[in-house]
């Protein structure tokens, strides 16, 4: 969804841009959706394509400036949804894996399925009442490759879950500059 047109001066420059919000359940992939989005979210579900019934795609959009709009997707990677997952990441800018340090097993499918493929940020949803980890003790635990961003952050609020997506795309930026090779096919299982 790296979509590119021509601007009058013939540079070319994304309209859309897709950005993935995935994880466990229970994380607050919906409530992020919602919460940054202009939208009210729209929860897709399709029982057609062999998915387990439960699983729901979040849609989501911010109009980032005229002319470029980041769409939000979320969804879950575990549980048999992986189809799912890799259509969702196809094409997209990065992926924001939300964990909850009650249960960081849970996030252990979605860091499997994009590490190495696309750029991501482990995003701690810190829920009232529970104890708070250093970041870089929670990248221990989910063994994470050096430099991975993880953040914490608290769904419900607009300005947190906005900061999340500021610091993925920097992350991105970073990281599609220094990747060696282009996205082709990642469902095809060839890499990015």
């Amino acid at each position: 969804m790296r979509s590119g047109r021509r601007d009058a001066d013939g540079a070319g420059t994304p309209g859309a841009v897709k950005i993935v919000v995935t994880g466990g359940p229970g994380v607050g992939k919906t409530t992020l959706v919602g919460t940054v989005g202009e939208l009210r979210t729209l929860r897709m579900e399709d029982p057609s394509t062999g998915v387990p019934a439960g699983t729901t795609v979040d849609f989501g959009r911010i109009a980032v400036r005229r002319g470029l709009t980041a769409c939000l997707f979320g969804a879950s990677m575990s549980g048999g949804a992986e189809e799912l997952g890799n259509e969702l990441c196809a094409r997209a800018l990065g992926v924001v894996v939300l964990a909850d340090v009650r249960r960081l097993g849970d996030s252990f499918a979605a860091v499997d399925h994009v590490e190495g493929r696309l750029p991501f940020v482990v995003a701690v949803n810190c829920f009232p009442g529970v104890e708070r980890h250093a970041p870089l003790d929670i990248a221990r635990a989910l063994d994470l490759v050096d430099g991975t961003p993880v953040l914490l952050c608290d769904v419900r609020d607009r300005d947190s879950g906005k900061e999340v997506l500021i610091r993925l795309v920097e992350h991105a930026a970073r990281w599609w500059e220094q990747a060696p090779y282009a996205v082709t096919d990642v469902t095809a299982g060839t890499g990015v």
